[in-house]
């Protein structure tokens, strides 16, 4: 089983897009791995799933079902090394809990992780690279 950290922008273009390549690896992550994430993580994916433009695409129903869901199974993991070292600042939260909580791997869409790919012996992995693994 491998321990895993999934960012925002996977996590909701799981939730948005059902048959998206996102939606795969967050449900292969769901299904076989260990799902790490932090408050600072949940509050981010809570506020953002929540805005108005994606009413549109998936019913707030489906919303809140989906982060139900998520915290039932995902381990929250307390943040005790306060890490900086990310390009982008809002990507230190997602290397602080890969770090924190001994994860194998971080799952993103985004350029400015996927670039540190490896991190401190972590794997930075797109939702493609981690369904090919």
């Amino acid at each position: 089983m491998m321990r895993c950290v999934i960012d925002t922008n996977v996590f909701v273009s799981a939730a948005v897009f059902s048959p998206s390549v996102p939606r795969q690896a967050v449900s292969k992550a769901l299904r076989g791995d260990l799902v790490l994430c932090s408050e600072n993580t949940m509050d981010e994916l809570k506020e953002v799933l929540f805005r108005s433009k994606f009413d549109r695409y998936v019913s707030r129903e489906e919303r809140i079902l989906f982060l139900a869901q998520l915290g039932s199974v995902a381990e929250f993991v307390p943040i005790i090394q306060v890490i900086r070292e990310c390009r982008d600042s809002n990507d230190d939260k997602f290397l602080e809990v890969a770090l924190n909580g001994r994860a194998d791997a971080i799952i993103t869409g985004g350029a400015d992780l996927l670039e540190m790919h490896p991190r401190r012996e972590i794997a930075i992995r797109s939702p493609a690279e981690y369904l090919g693994r």
